[in-house]
């Protein structure tokens, strides 16, 4: 269980990563052009802190560890799209919700995959043979 601690401290830095991006980046880029640049720049982020931090004793090479954990994330990537847009476009306004709609429906999606993106990661970007 130790190790899924540090997985949610590192997602809550990416996911930090991740907003903080898409702020800067939503002033030259639309919305939904700065979540998915935002996302690439936190992935890039969280493969190197889970590699280091996480899941320290993969048996596979990095490279394979960086495109498995892309593929696990591109899955990802349009769950937290379709939500953080979903919430963002359509529902908060249908219910008059205003206060930094666009933040909280970021935060909304970055959360959504936490605990299938562990799974995912200890046993296909990360595994091992023990």
């Amino acid at each position: 269980m130790g190790n899924f601690r540090i997985f949610l401290l590192v997602g809550g830095a990416a996911a930090l990563v991740n907003v903080v991006a898409r702020i800067l980046l939503g002033a030259f880029l639309s919305f939904e052009v700065a979540v998915v640049i935002a996302f690439l720049v936190a992935m890039t982020f969280a493969f190197l802190m889970n590699r280091h931090f996480v899941f320290t004793a993969s048996d596979i090479s990095p490279a394979s560890q960086f495109m498995r954990f892309a593929l696990v994330n591109a899955v990802a990537l349009v769950q937290v799209w379709l939500i953080s847009v979903g919430l963002a476009r359509y529902l908060f306004p249908a219910v008059g919700f205003q206060w930094h709609a666009e933040t909280i429906a970021h935060l909304a999606g970055v959360a959504s995959p936490v605990v299938t993106s562990y799974f995912l990661h200890k046993n296909f970007s990360f595994p091992t043979s023990s």
